[in-house]
């Protein structure tokens, strides 16, 4: 539960960086969890980068081995 609650406030926060140029992908894997990607589409790179980590530390309050990074 607290994974699919912490899925949400992410997926929240990507969708509010939704005004810029580009689409990327935050490729996230986990140690006790399946590997997503999570789409960030219409961004700029900074704010892109910046989804990216904060998805890495909401993950990581859940899984520890963690790790998401974004193309």
């Amino acid at each position: 539960m607290k994974k699919l609650s912490l899925l949400g406030l992410v997926f929240g926060s990507l969708v509010a960086m939704t005004s810029c140029k580009k689409d990327y992908t935050c490729d996230c894997t986990f140690t006790t969890a399946p590997d997503i990607t999570i789409d960030i589409t219409k961004a700029k790179k900074a704010d892109a980068q910046d989804a990216c980590d904060s998805a890495e530390t909401t993950y990581k309050i859940a899984d520890s081995g963690a790790s998401c990074t974004l193309k």
